[in-house]
């Protein structure tokens, strides 16, 4: 028993401060071992050929396009490249790097290949030259900002010219995309005063708008596509669940079986910058990701919906973001409030965009944490209406259509009920000036 403790103990001793790199490096393991068990080494290649060739307007479903396997291999190659630069640059593994690197291997899904986000991450790179500054002050900007990927592939298929023309024109459009994300991003920012966990999503919706409005000046449409793969993969979803267990046991380990930082999670806001792992460590924030991932998960499954690639890839970007904003606390008032829309409105829960913007509506978590569960509803309500909306303004270009969704929501919303909140406090300030007089 003494050896064991004394093991323990020197486990601890070596991972300290290394939790989240581990565990994220064990995941990419896993994602790896999941594509080469799901396809033989042919179906890979020309699976991820097909992802690589192949349009990646919203909504494209690699798990139909390609295959398991190959889009596990894509994850697995896109969060591997995250993870180098974010390695290179030195960047800590704090909250907003688990949230970069969930959300790039979720969209690797659905979206995002090892080709189509490299002009994107080359445009912040040259942009941070440009400023002599470090690629790493820029580099989350960047990683988020592939989001926008889909426009490079497209431009090989969009304009009229020859395909090697054409192919440069897309690096050319993409480094573009990638120098001009991070400071309309900075900007954007105090749009929604960090009411949206989104901000660059939302930027992107912004800067998609205004090149697909240039397209379609010229005569070139681009058009969103539906490819879903419906009904449920059983030893996917008992897979998911057992990784999101380990998650939250792994946290009970690193905190020693106490979850008082947890509760100290649950009774934040979210508000952005809301970097768990700083504020209340690694341990804590892996049981939140854990609980929330799960929430998301079963959700899915309760509805009769889908795992489809980019509900998979949802349900991901869900568990990074709950170490940077979002908790089981201040999640589930959005969620219901997309739930309840449905029996309100013409959208059914199962819709692929409805479905989508439950998971999603995690970056509106911070007006739940911040304002109360009914406020929480009513932003879960408007999210699920708007989304439905926006995926042509920029015709499926934008991939964190959710998140130019959640900006317009909280732009919305937030002064409002910050007005009514200041009138609320104002009043109970007189009533409790009468009684003390």
């Amino acid at each position: 028993m003494e050896n064991q403790k004394s093991y323990l103990q020197r486990l601890r001793e070596k991972t300290d401060g290394k939790e989240l790199l581990l565990f994220t490096l064990t995941t990419n393991v896993l994602l790896y071992l999941m594509a080469f068990f799901s396809a033989t080494p042919k179906q890979l290649v020309q699976g991820m050929i097909q992802i690589i060739v192949s349009r990646d307007a919203l909504i494209t479903d690699y798990f139909v396009l390609a295959g398991y396997g190959a889009a596990f291999l894509n994850a697995a190659l896109v969060m591997s490249v995250c993870k180098i630069l974010l390695l290179v640059e030195k960047i800590p593994f704090t909250g907003p790097t688990m949230a970069v690197l969930y959300i790039n291997a979720g969209y690797a899904l659905w979206g995002k290949n090892i080709v189509n986000i490299v002009p994107i991450l080359l445009g912040t790179f040259l942009y941070a030259k440009l400023h002599h500054m470090r690629f790493g002050r820029y580099i989350y900007m960047g990683l988020f900002g592939t989001g926008l990927a889909p426009f490079v592939t497209e431009i090989i298929y969009l304009l009229p010219f020859s395909k090697p023309v054409n192919f440069v024109l897309a690096i050319v459009v993409g480094i573009f995309l990638g120098f001009v994300i991070s400071p309309l991003s900075m900007h954007t920012a105090s749009m929604h005063m960090g009411y949206n966990l989104f901000n660059v999503g939302f930027s992107a919706g912004l800067l998609a708008f205004v090149l697909v409005c240039l397209f379609r000046a010229f005569g070139l449409q681009s058009q969103s596509v539906l490819i879903w793969q419906e009904g449920v993969s059983h030893p996917l979803a008992v897979g998911m669940y057992v990784y999101f267990v380990i998650a939250v046991l792994m946290g009970l380990w690193i905190n020693r079986g106490k979850i008082d930082k947890l509760i100290s999670i649950v009774h934040r806001p979210g508000r952005a910058v809301s970097d768990f792992v700083l504020m209340d460590g690694p341990g804590a924030s892996l049981m939140n990701m854990g609980l929330v991932g799960i929430i998301g998960l079963t959700y899915i499954l309760l509805i009769g919906g889908d795992l489809s690639g980019p509900v998979v890839g949802a349900v991901w970007m869900s568990f990074g973001f709950a170490a940077f904003g979002v908790h089981v606390k201040n999640y589930w008032p959005v969620l219901l409030g997309v739930y309840a829309f449905s029996f309100f409105s013409q959208y059914d829960v199962t819709m692929p965009g409805i479905q989508l913007a439950a998971i999603f509506a995690v970056g509106l978590a911070p007006i739940a944490g911040q304002f109360g569960v009914l406020q929480g509803v009513l932003a879960g309500m408007l999210h699920s209406a708007i989304v439905m909306c926006t995926a042509d303004m920029y015709g499926g270009l934008n991939l964190y259509n959710n998140g130019f969704s959640a900006g317009c929501v909280a732009i919305f919303m937030v002064p409002v009920f910050e007005s009514f909140m200041k009138q609320f406090e104002n009043r109970r300030q007189k009533k409790r000036g009468r009684r003390d007089s």
